[in-house]
């Protein structure tokens, strides 16, 4: 099984990013995340045998997660970089309670063999995967937008997600395995 952690957008949020998708996505034949997928990443765990699971969410809710924090959804960017972007995305603004809560997962499955990034935690939300496709009128169309805040909510809790391939190669279903309350002190 295919896992990661991360954090559901809040509905109001998902509602202005599902308007403005509407709006790019005639722009570009892009691989575009479909609303249902949308989420910040804490940390991907990669395959994890189903047999440990049970010791995966162990792990997980013994960790001393920070209170319910304030997360801001704004502004367009480009991976790896405005000039040969492979993923177009939304940036995530929040308080160093976000990073905190990523790096307590990640020191907390460590000791479990999940290797540790090396690179530093950028939280974001992927809305399209480019590949060698043009963008340049979706670019045009970011450029004249009059707002690029989506909004803020209240994240209360973070999840361990399953990833299932779709059949036909078109990306993943998500799937919450289990929830965990932020400000819960194992």
């Amino acid at each position: 099984m295919r896992l990661f952690t991360g954090i559901a957008i809040g509905a109001e949020v998902l509602d202005a990013l599902e308007q403005t998708m509407r709006e790019l996505r005639p722009l570009a034949p892009l691989n575009w995340s479909p609303m249902e997928n949308l989420h910040i990443t804490s940390k991907f765990i990669g395959e994890w045998p189903e047999q440990r699971l049970g010791e995966l969410k162990a792990a997980l809710e013994g960790i001393h997660a920070p209170a319910a924090f304030p997360v801001t959804i704004a502004r367009f960017g480009y991976l790896p970089n405005p000039h040969h972007p492979r993923m177009l995305f939304v940036d995530v603004q929040a308080g160093p309670e976000l990073s905190n809560l990523a790096r307590q997962i990640e020191d907390a499955l460590v000791p479990l063999g999940v290797a540790r990034e090396d690179r530093p935690y950028t939280p974001h939300i992927t809305l399209a995967r480019i590949g060698n496709n043009s963008i340049r009128a979706v670019r045009e169309h970011i450029a004249n937008m009059k707002n690029l805040d989506f909004g803020t909510f209240q994240a209360t809790e973070f999840h361990l997600y399953l990833s299932t391939p779709r059949s036909g190669g078109s990306g993943s279903v998500y799937k919450a395995l289990a929830t965990f309350p932020l400000g819960s002190h194992a």
